[in-house]
Parts: structure tokens; sequence; C-alpha cells
């Protein structure tokens, strides 16, 4: 059952042309990755499909109006004397159940310990998790990140993308992302931006992994090359 579709979707920047054509399907229960190279439209296209952004021609259908977004950069001063609890609530209106939406998102996350800390207190690792917690709020079944592993540390990379795949048990998931590893390891679908679009099934990926190791540059040289000939 579909879950987004995207037909004929350009976009441009004034008169410069950032996406290009762009027609997507992702179904309920994908693990979607979006990669390419900077500038390529990445970003651009999780403002198209949360409304942030209208298309320049094409439409963007979301089959759920309950959706979750973590942006790439969350613009919160993480020095404000704000405790986990209450960056989960940010934006929505207080009542009774609030504290149960907390808490059950605070768990998703595994992070419910940390209710009373201090945002300032925990790891890039630990605040990021509370920022999927704050997208979790409304339990909503599409979750969308955008970088959600930037400037956190190997380790904490890994863990985030362990829980992303654990909520795609019952969530659909899309993610920007630089990682192919962790992309290999994780996502179900692969979906390479640089103005246009091309899918690649990760099983196809990973037999490629296993004959002979790619750098991240490498691979993601090898795609577009890929993607060229295919357009």
């Amino acid at each position: 059952m579909k879950i987004l579709e995207i037909k004929n979707l350009s976009f441009s920047y004034q008169n410069q042309i950032a996406l290009e054509n762009i027609n997507l399907d992702v179904d309920k229960g994908d693990f979607l990755a979006i990669i390419g190279p900077n500038g390529g439209g990445k970003s651009t296209i999780l403002k198209l499909i949360t409304s942030l952004l209208k298309p320049t021609k094409g439409e963007v259908k979301l089959f759920e109006k309950n959706i979750g977004y973590v942006p790439q950069n969350t613009n919160i001063n993480i020095n404000f004397p704000i405790k986990v609890k209450d960056v989960v609530s940010l934006g929505f209106k207080n009542n009774l159940k609030n504290q149960e939406k907390i808490e059950d998102a605070l768990e998703k996350v595994n992070m419910l310990d940390f209710a009373d800390t201090k945002i300032a207190n925990l790891s890039g690792g630990q605040r990021q998790r509370i920022f999927i917690a704050r997208a979790l709020f409304n339990n909503p079944p599409l979750l969308i990140l955008d970088e959600p592993t930037a400037s956190i540390d190997v380790k904490g990379q890994e863990n985030i993308y362990k829980l992303l795949k654990d909520l795609n048990r019952d969530k659909t998931i899309i993610v920007v992302s630089h990682d192919i590893s962790v992309i290999l390891k994780y996502a179900s679908k692969v979906a390479y931006i640089n103005k246009n679009i091309f899918m690649h099934r990760v099983p196809e990926l990973k037999s490629l992994d296993d004959k002979e190791h790619f750098c991240e540059v490498e691979l993601m040289s090898m795609l577009e090359e890929c993607s060229c000939k295919n357009s």
C-alpha cells in the first residue's frame, strides 16, 4: 500500500533547477534511504514532501496526514535550561494526555529514564534521540529524517540507525544520509538524487559490496554513472 506518491516533480529556486522530473513511490513499511552529492536536491525533496516547499511542476501525494519530521538543523539552544520531557512536547497544546504521549515517545527511543534531564547534559547521540522522540509524539506512521547522524560519533550513528530499524517494524522510514555502509545494513530501498532520481535495490548494492570494497566516494560515483546510463 502506497504511503507516498511523487509524479513528474520539478522544483526551481528562482531560475536554478534543483529537481527535475522526479517520480517516486514509497510503500508502507519501506525504509528508504536518499543519497547523492551535496547540492543534489536531497533536503529539497524532503521539504517538498513535508509541504515546506511547493513544487514548480508535478505533484506530491501523501496518503497519511500524520507524519514525523526531524530536520537537519533542530534550531534549539542546547544551553537553554529545558528538560527532555519539555523538548518532546514543544509546539503541542498542553493537555492531560501529553504526559502519556511523552513517556511513550521517550520509551520508543530508549530515553524514558532521562525525562527530567536537562537537554544540555546529554550527548549528541542522546539529543538526537530526543528530537526523534519529539517527531514520534503523535505516533506518526511515517517518519522523515534529514541527516539524523550529522555531527554524531561513529558509535552514536550506529545506535541511531539501529533505533530507526526498530521503529521500521511499524513505521515507514525516509532518511537522507551520506553513510553508504549504514544504508547497506538497514535500508530496503535507495534513491540516488542529483537533480534527477535513480532507484536502487539494496540487495544489488550488497552484491557489489561483497565482490569488492568501495569507499563512499567511489560508490557514489558509480551510482551516478549508472543513473546517467539509465536516464
